[in-house]
């Protein structure tokens, strides 16, 4: 594959090309050869180059060189496979504000043990390779495929299968021990299916605490704590209890929109789940809208004011939007299509200007931080150094008047570019031989100037926060940064029309498997015949046997949640809940 030389930017992207030895061959995946190299997209005079990158034919997976380009202020990707055609798709929907983005990217530490080989190019060697660029920030391990909902956009389930993969106690145990090569402060997503399903899930969050898991989070989409609450109350607090006993810290929880219309997969569920939670002490969950264009993007200032309203349970918003899986006709994902800045926008126009966009930032900022505290104390620190273009994030502080929820972004009170620059030049001064002590003191005389604090919440001390983290290193500081603040996020999965080798390298959401490997979430489950489900089949239990072993009720329709809409409308916990957005 040619490599093509483009303009570097200060702080900007290199190009990634592929080994030579693999220019216009193939690559063996399994029994299956991959092609690589096709001709260079042709950009027309309206067109502006940005960057070339890596992508994949989305008929046959070929390797092809991309141009990402600028058109009408949105950005674009197209690749050109020479026996499937061009494919072109948009990338992000505000080109100013991936140049902001852009700014802060940063090159991560990566792996400190790889756990394969380097013998094929990107993303056909993962596992994870000496090419990738990051370690494990959060690793997603499932624990099962079934589940009891069957939603359009979701990757797989078992029905879709055609088997069940629940993994033994001991193999979970052997994935944890693998994480544990990174020498990294482990933090595991219980995912799925529904893992609600496993009837040992209080054991599996004890086996992962007491293997040495810090942070525990559990993604659900509720239903079971709201269908054990309509059953009996006292059971349905009780099991959440010992979820959060043996060591549950965050439920990361489906929650689409405030209405029918644009939740139908748990909106009369989510008032009494909530209720559960709330009784249990379980106090920190993370909403998860999938944000799909025409469906529910008129919802998402409801989604943050929703969250507001229950923020003594409610720590923050993930959105994430849609990945549009499956072969799909370019005007059909241009329906459906959203990125990151649409997401920005449409809830500074949804929060009455007062989340503006100008208040997010990419997660690579998070870096800046990370070295600071690593300069002052000598110890390496956990980094999240993403490509700009994968996700960012905001915190809110919530202030209510006449009744009402507003939101106070940071960026309204405190010059956090400002802040960011003067970080990182502290940073480096420490990094060439700085006195810690006095570089401390410094920092501590001068932050105060990047806060005005006329303009923020009037009950929280921002400054001594700072200080408590960045010189006493006392990082309870930031759990009362948690619980006094809303954090909106956004995170942007690829899918085969705007896969991203670049992104790929970057990625650090990853996905532990039985056989010792640990992959990408965008190639996991984007080439999802080549990862996820070739590896899953290798541990599978069928259906039959699993029948056998179980009983007809434990998969299929039998194990399918069916709600009794009146039963839950009629509810007081549902008309308080919703009583401000139906």
């Amino acid at each position: 594959m040619a490599q093509v030389e483009t303009q570097k930017k200060e702080g900007g992207f290199r190009l990634l090309p592929a080994p030579s030895k693999y220019e216009n061959g193939v690559v063996k995946f399994g029994d299956r050869e991959i092609k690589i190299g096709g001709p260079l997209p042709k950009l027309a005079e309206n067109e502006k180059l940005i960057r070339v990158t890596h992508s994949l034919c989305p008929v046959c997976y070929r390797l092809l060189p991309a141009a990402i380009f600028e058109k009408d202020e949105k950005m674009y990707i197209r690749k050109v496979c020479p026996e499937h055609g061009e494919f072109e798709d948009l990338y992000y929907g505000d080109v100013g504000m991936y140049y902001k983005f852009d700014y802060w990217e940063y090159e991560g530490k990566g792996p400190k043990v790889p756990y394969v080989d380097l013998k094929s190019p990107c993303p056909f060697n993962c596992g994870l390779c000496p090419m990738h660029h990051q370690h494990s920030a959060l690793v997603n391990l499932v624990i099962t495929n079934r589940c009891d909902q069957s939603c359009w956009y979701c990757f797989f389930f078992a029905e879709k299968a055609g088997y069940v993969f629940e993994p033994t106690l001991e193999q979970i145990k052997f994935m944890v021990d693998q994480l544990k090569r990174q020498d990294i402060t482990l933090v595991i997503q219980i995912t799925g299916g529904e893992p609600t399903l496993r009837e040992d899930l209080v054991q599996i969050v004890k086996l992962l605490r007491e293997s040495g898991v810090k942070h525990i989070q559990l993604n659900t989409w509720g239903g079971t704590f709201a269908r054990l609450y309509m059953e009996d109350p006292d059971k349905a607090i009780k099991y959440a209890m010992q979820l959060r006993e043996a060591g549950v810290n965050t439920v990361y929880m489906s929650f689409d929109g405030t209405n029918r219309r644009t939740n139908p997969k748990n909106h009369w569920e989510i008032p009494y789940t909530l209720e559960v939670f709330r009784r249990a002490g379980m106090t920190s969950v993370v909403l998860v809208p999938t944000v799909i264009k025409t469906t529910n993007d008129n919802d998402l200032g409801n989604i943050v004011r929703f969250a507001a309203e229950n923020i003594d349970v409610v720590r923050a918003i993930n959105f994430q939007p849609v990945s549009l899986t499956g072969m799909m006709k370019r005007n059909m994902r241009s329906r459906f299509r959203i990125t990151i800045p649409e997401i920005i926008k449409d809830i500074e126009d949804q929060t009455d200007g007062e989340i503006t966009r100008d208040s997010w930032y990419p997660i690579g900022t998070s870096v800046v931080f990370s070295r600071l505290i690593e300069a002052l104390t000598g110890k390496e620190q956990f980094e999240m150094a993403n490509h700009p273009s994968c996700g960012a994030g905001t915190y809110v502080f919530v202030e209510w008047r006449e009744g009402k929820p507003h939101f106070i972004p940071l960026s309204k009170f405190i010059d956090l570019e400002g802040l960011l620059e003067y970080f990182k030049e502290k940073a480096e001064e420490l990094k060439e031989g700085g006195n810690k002590y006095w570089v401390g003191l410094k920092i501590l005389y001068n932050i105060r100037k990047f806060i005005d604090k006329e303009k923020g919440p009037k009950d929280f001390d921002v400054y001594k926060m700072l200080y408590n983290i960045i010189v006493n290193h006392n990082y309870e500081a930031l759990g009362e940064w948690h619980y006094r603040t809303l954090f909106l996020g956004t995170m942007h999965f690829m899918d085969l029309y705007n896969y991203d080798i670049q992104r790929v390298m970057r990625c650090d959401i990853h996905y532990v498997t039985p056989d010792g490997r640990v992959i990408p979430f965008c190639t996991y489950n984007v080439l999802n015949d080549l990862y996820r489900d070739k590896i899953l089949k290798e541990y599978q239990i069928s259906l039959d046997e699993w029948v056998k072993l179980h009983g007809e009720n434990s998969i299929g329709d039998q194990v399918k949640y069916k709600r009794v809409v009146s039963d839950l409308e009629k509810g007081e916990i549902y008309k308080n809940t919703y009583k401000h957005f139906i």
